[in-house]
């Protein structure tokens, strides 16, 4: 199918996209690296007016720490993350789970903004940022928004961002404890959709216990999902067999699947709690490596 016809805008600078988002509101859709806007486009999900481009937009690239926090621009392609390997150590979870979506293709085009505002129920990152504690930074012509990971997914497609906002930057906090995590996922052939994935975070104190913990689940519901009562039985706890296996049930019962040619829903929670748990012993394993 052919797109239904539209404006193309490419503006240089940012102001000149919240003029435009604010000129057209609904009628607009923003193009980063099109490879979630596009195929709606061929398919006619999405009909806009105008599309913005803003592939020529400085200061929307990159990875770099700042403040106590590593800060990815909005336009960052998957596969810079996939190559950031500094962040080894310190977040894990991204490092995993950059190499597990889709193909070499959409990685090198694909934006993680872009995937993230997409709010694709299967998408891979939206898990990540729920299990990571992430801040996305909106931006309209009236302001700046900075909305946490947690609420930000509303449903399936559906997010927080107004209609008149772009995102400009992710933020992820990194504290000064022994950090590790991991992404777990089911896909029927290399570069699927999840059936199930799973992404964990944790830090553990000087003591040894679990500081914080973040638990996100994609594919399982209509939206991604933050496993709190998980995260919570985590938190101030040995990181023993036995709480990891608790948590996991806990992390398996906040699971919403639905059955379908995937799976049915008893057996994708399962799949979730099985792989929290993994992603949970290796998430312990290369914090308390940290340390070594």
């Amino acid at each position: 199918m052919f797109p239904a016809a539209f404006d193309y805008i490419a503006p240089s600078a940012l102001d000149e996209v919240l003029g435009l988002l604010n000129e057209h509101g609904d009628d607009a859709k923003v193009l980063a690296g099109g490879q979630s806007l596009i195929p709606l486009l061929k398919l006619r999900f999405a009909a806009p007016v105008v599309v913005i481009d803003i592939g020529g937009v400085d200061g929307l690239e990159g990875i770099r720490r700042e403040n106590g926090h590593v800060r990815i621009g909005a336009r960052t392609r998957h596969r810079d993350v996939e190559s950031a390997v500094d962040l080894r150590g310190t977040l894990d979870v991204l490092l995993d789970a950059a190499p597990l979506i889709s193909d070499p293709l959409i990685r090198n085009m694909g934006t993680v903004g872009g995937s993230i505002c997409h709010a694709d129920p299967a998408g891979d990152w939206g898990a990540v940022m729920l299990a990571v504690g992430a801040e996305f930074v909106v931006k309209s012509g009236s302001g700046e928004r900075v909305l946490p990971a947690a609420g930000f997914f509303e449903g399936p497609f559906t997010t927080g961002l107004h209609a008149n906002e772009v995102m400009t930057e992710i933020r992820i906090p990194v504290g000064a404890g022994r950090s590790g995590g991991t992404y777990l996922k089911l896909e029927r052939k290399v570069g699927d959709f999840a059936s199930v994935a799973t992404a964990v975070h944790i830090v553990l104190g000087d003591d040894g216990r679990v500081a914080t913990a973040g638990i996100g689940l994609c594919a399982v519901g209509a939206h991604s999902i933050k496993a709190t009562a998980a995260e919570a039985a985590l938190v101030g706890q040995e990181p023993t067999d036995a709480v990891i296996a608790d948590a996991a049930r806990l992390a398996g019962e906040a699971a919403e699947p639905k059955a379908d040619i995937r799976g049915s829903a008893e057996y994708k929670r399962d799949v979730a709690r099985v792989f929290v748990q993994r992603g949970l012993h290796t998430a312990v394993n290369r914090a308390q490596g940290a340390a070594a």
